[in-house]
């Protein structure tokens, strides 16, 4: 078996404000951890209010349509570098 870096390339997409970024993630963390620390990592950066409590993204392979739970340890899913991921907010 190949030894996995223990960081990947990810493209993070935002729809909601129209950007993209290349952003190196940890293999071994949760998905919904990702998740937050990324949008709230984006939202800082363009100075656009972001409630971590209340403010929900979903995690989407743009590829596959893939929809990550949660729970999903990071290296257990197919997010592998160049693989990018839409973060969608939940309604």
């Amino acid at each position: 078996m190949k030894k996995m870096n223990n960081k990947v390339m990810i493209k993070a997409i935002i729809p909601s404000i129209d950007k993209v970024y290349d952003i190196k993630i940890p293999v071994n963390e949760l998905a919904w951890k990702i998740n937050k620390l990324i949008v709230k990592s984006i939202f800082d950066m363009n100075n656009i209010m972001y409630n971590i409590k209340t403010d929900n993204y979903v995690m989407i392979n743009k590829e596959t349509g893939r929809i990550y739970k949660n729970n999903e340890i990071i290296i257990d899913t197919d997010i592998r570098n160049g693989t990018e991921i839409i973060f969608l907010k939940e309604v």
